[in-house]
């Protein structure tokens, strides 16, 4: 007769995934996943827009490429886990990720905002020249064109960082209950 096992209380057990979101499709009927799709195209709008520009400024608005792509590459990844499914296989607690993932791209959009805005912000403008003079040496000209690309990525990038405020918010109330 064979003697019934013990469970041994070393072991480690993994709790199951809690999820308040659904997957596959669904997710895209949800705020959430509205505000994601929504995350991804001004994302990638910033990021465009700045790419387009002769990047006159290139330590700010080489933060502002850096946390565009970047947050588009991983909202994307974000979203295709829970399109795909692949976030029922994950053990974690989907909802603490949620809204810790939204909290540092809200933190990182936020400087690039500032960064951005301070780009397009102060210039002295003449016919077809913006004549940007910082407190430093450095004399930045942005020809008219390039300036109101700035201002736009400037206000993209503070609708995404709404956008992402939104998320955390709603993340965080779904990580509370």
């Amino acid at each position: 007769m064979r003697m019934a096992e013990t469970p041994n209380p070393a072991t480690t057990s993994f709790p199951a995934p809690s999820i308040s979101l659904p997957l596959g499709m669904e997710i895209l009927r949800t705020y959430s996943g509205g505000l994601i799709c929504l995350e991804i195209v001004f994302g990638g709008l910033v990021w465009i827009l700045v790419a387009s520009t002769n990047v006159s400024v290139p330590l700010l608005q080489g933060w502002v490429m850096f946390v565009s792509v970047t947050m588009f590459i991983c909202s994307s990844v974000y979203l295709a886990l829970f399109l795909l499914g692949l976030a029922d296989k994950i053990k974690t607690d989907w909802n603490f990720m949620d809204m810790f993932y939204h909290f540092i791209a809200l933190l990182f959009y936020f400087g690039a905002f500032l960064l951005e805005a301070t780009v397009s912000s102060a210039g002295i403008y003449t016919n077809s020249t913006c004549i940007r003079r910082p407190r430093g040496n450095i004399i930045t000209f942005l020809d008219y064109r390039e300036y109101n690309i700035n201002v736009a990525a400037a206000i993209f990038s503070f609708i995404v960082t709404l956008c992402y405020g939104c998320s955390m918010f709603m993340g965080f109330r779904r990580w509370r209950k």
